[in-house]
């Protein structure tokens, strides 16, 4: 009963210091709060009351030019009052919209007093249905998997807290990339797998087995970068980010950091299956050798390799779907496109990762194999005493 009550105590102090974690990220300011983007407007949602297509034209697929909208303000400063808005077209699917009668837009209100200057149609509002999609996740979460359900919850809402709130505006501030990238990483690592295993010989073993494999995909990243003569402009955006006064920005380094960061997350979850396998056939088994234990670890792992890789493989590859549909339409040669950089950054993603996960696999289960068998035999040892 001890032990239990023992456990308990250590679970719920690891909630409460969650929350308290979650509580300061929430209210830790960024230092880009007051972007200038943002002065003098009032953001708020509005409803479209009516619409003039008349200066739009059509294109095939594409149109340019404006699309004038009624609208109808539901918050802000101004609630209540219709306005008229200006959708502007660019010719770019990818970044254009269209509204309809009915639809909620995201609204920019600049004003001076309380008179209006314009109205920018931000886009379609949609934080209503990602709530909603939010709130499924989290209440069949915690319906299956009850209190470690809401460990869950925690750990996945400080990962976003933190690079939100520290990974990017450290960023943005000109940190070296790669060591930030990797303190975070072990930060995020060591709460994750403590909120999952409480402070116990679980979580040590898991924590050490996924640094490990973190800080080889680190420098094998850093390494290959250079060597595939990658630059990290790569990335969407990137190009935007330096002509928007962030020149100063080392974007291959932020690409590196990207590496490691991006594959984490399965480089953890591999220690954490490999830990809790070699746990189950601990306890069950206390007479095990260590040598027994660790090749246990290592079959499991040997099993696990191989739907994590591909994991990995379809989590990076997964938004190019439609650039290598491009490519096969216009009949571009497979040694074309495995040269090509935005193909070969996927490739060195994807293969570092797995080689993060090879690395982690028999390294967790060997300490494993020596954190548990010791303890266990500790433990009989004192209780035979």
């Amino acid at each position: 009963m001890a032990k239990l009550s023992r456990k308990r105590v250590i679970s719920i102090f690891s909630i409460l210091v969650s929350i308290f974690l979650i509580v300061i990220l929430l209210f830790l300011p960024t230092g880009y709060e007051d972007a200038v983007i943002y002065q003098g407007a009032d953001r708020t949602v509005g409803e479209i009351v009516a619409i003039d297509n008349s200066m739009l034209i059509s294109t095939g697929l594409i149109q340019t030019g404006e699309q004038k909208c009624r609208v109808k303000l539901l918050g802000g400063k101004f609630k209540g009052e219709v306005v008229d808005g200006v959708n502007m077209l660019n010719g770019s699917l990818e970044q254009d919209k269209l509204f309809a009668i009915g639809d909620r837009a995201q609204i920019l209100v600049s004003y001076e007093g309380e008179i209006i200057n314009s109205i920018s149609m931000i886009d379609h509002f949609r934080l209503n249905k990602e709530l909603i999609l939010a709130g499924i996740f989290v209440v069949l979460l915690i319906a299956y998997a009850g209190v470690s359900g809401v460990r869950t919850v925690l750990s996945f809402a400080i990962t976003v807290l933190m690079i939100w709130k520290v990974l990017v505006p450290c960023y943005l501030k000109g940190y070296n990339p790669v060591i930030l990238g990797l303190m975070v990483c072990l930060v995020l690592t060591v709460i994750t797998v403590v909120l999952v295993y409480g402070a116990d010989r679980r979580a040590l073993a898991a924590s050490l087995g996924s640094i490990i494999g973190i800080g080889m995909t680190a420098l094998l990243g850093i390494v290959f970068t250079g060597m595939y003569n990658i630059h990290g402009a790569v990335m969407p955006y990137s190009e935007s980010l330096l002509y928007s006064g962030y020149s100063h920005l080392n974007l291959t380094k932020i690409f590196m950091a990207s590496i490691f960061i991006g594959s984490s997350g399965a480089v953890m979850d591999l220690a954490v299956d490999i830990t809790s396998s070699v746990w189950e056939v601990v306890e069950h088994r206390p007479e095990i050798t260590w040598k027994e234990a660790t090749r246990s670890g290592i079959n499991v792992g040997r099993a696990a390799l191989g739907t994590q890789t591909t994991t990995l493989l379809l989590a990076y590859s997964g938004g190019y779907v439609s650039l290598l549909m491009v490519f096969m339409a216009q009949g571009t040669p497979i040694y074309n496109i495995l040269n090509y950089k935005y193909i070969a950054s996927e490739i060195l993603e994807t293969l570092i990762g797995s080689i993060g996960l090879v690395t982690v696999a028999p390294l967790t289960a060997l300490v494993c194999g020596i954190l548990f068998t010791q303890g266990i035999k500790k433990e009989h040892n004192n209780l035979s005493v």
